[in-house]
């Protein structure tokens, strides 16, 4: 008698919702570069969210330098996506249910780090202006800044740490990732890179037009572009070619003190001192960073860090033992507690 094949019923949990909605930013029109003012958002709306009437904290997820929203749901060999590692720490209780917002920050350049720049756009405004509102208006959140929270990894780490000092009132909590900080030692050691390549091409228009031309980028290039995009974030100057004010001259590769001056205004280290206070309202703040990261942010953490001990803001410090790239499991240590601080009810006053 042929033996009976036995089947195994597997019981698969709920997974959230991805929507992909169009937004058209009014802020975003006519920009400088050109760049699409109708953006995709993704939006993750937890298991459970279309049949129940109940209201969930939100976290505006922010991505890396290069990357949109979309960028969060790249999934890699052996890795996670976004959505795929929500799921997962919904199904395991590990984080409390929530609804997860991707902005489209992206620029010609590579990124916009989040901020208003006339080089760029008012990326800073589409954010808080348009995408937060639409959000509550739109969707069954909990609403106010004690129940909205923001994260990001590198400059996605630097935009959620910088919207959250200049925004009090919009954002209750903060996980920043290897967030760019400490100026000196993750973009002044590349602008010989950037000379470099600039010399190589014959200028910088020329460059561009090499960058854009390539089927195959190198990380020469890249490094370049990066500190191309900077300069457009944090010295834009109307009326210069590009709109762009340089941190060193092109042709001698001599500092311009005030450029850079302009540049030290919008580290998050220099920052702190005027917006000590906003991060001391925080529910929670979440800071981390490598102890190989190869842009050398480290030691701008490491001086974070000890700054906010000095000033006596509550803060999760946290070193691990690996690079800058492919750290998205990073979010497993900060995702669950920020959540969780976000559904609580505020306390009292």
């Amino acid at each position: 008698m042929a033996a009976r094949a036995r089947t195994r019923q597997t019981i698969t949990p709920p997974c959230g919702t991805v929507l992909r909605i169009r937004f058209d930013s009014r802020v975003l029109r006519g920009n400088r570069l050109g760049d699409p003012s109708v953006r995709e958002v993704p939006i993750y709306l937890p298991p459970g969210y279309e049949s129940s009437t109940r209201r969930y904290p939100v976290l505006f997820a922010l991505a890396g330098f290069a990357g949109g929203g979309r960028s969060w749901l790249n999934t890699a060999a052996w890795g996670e996506a976004l959505d795929q590692r929500l799921d997962r720490l919904h199904a395991t209780g590990a984080m409390a249910a929530s609804i997860v917002v991707m902005p489209d920050c992206f620029t010609r350049w590579g990124g916009s780090q989040y901020r208003n720049s006339t080089a760029t756009g008012r990326y800073a405004d589409h954010l808080i202006h348009e995408l937060v509102p639409w959000v509550d208006r739109e969707l069954r959140t909990l609403g106010g800044r004690d129940h909205r929270g923001i994260f990001g990894k590198s400059s996605g780490g630097y935009g959620a740490l910088v919207l959250a000092m200049q925004h009090p009132d919009v954002f209750g909590g903060v996980a920043c990732h290897s967030g760019d900080m400490g100026f000196e030692y993750c973009y002044f050691p590349d602008f010989t890179k950037f000379l470099r390549q600039v010399h190589e091409s014959g200028g910088v228009a020329r460059f561009v037009r090499d960058f854009e031309a390539a089927r195959r980028r190198t990380q020469a290039q890249f490094d370049a572009m990066n500190i191309l995009a900077m300069s457009a974030c944090y010295s834009p100057r109307p009326g210069a070619p590009l709109g762009i004010a340089w941190p060193v001259d092109l042709a001698t590769g001599e500092p311009d003190r005030r450029v850079w001056e302009r540049w030290l205004r919008s580290d998050p280290l220099r920052m702190l001192s005027q917006h000590a206070g906003a991060l001391r309202r925080l529910r929670f703040l979440f800071l981390d960073c490598g102890t190989r990261d190869e842009f050398g942010l480290l030691w701008g953490a490491r001086r974070m860090h000890a700054e906010l001990r000095r000033r006596r803001i509550r803060h999760v410090y946290e070193e691990f033992g690996d690079g800058h790239m492919n750290t998205s499991y990073r979010l497993e240590r900060s995702l669950p507690r920020l959540s969780r601080a976000l559904r609580k009810a505020p306390p009292l006053k």
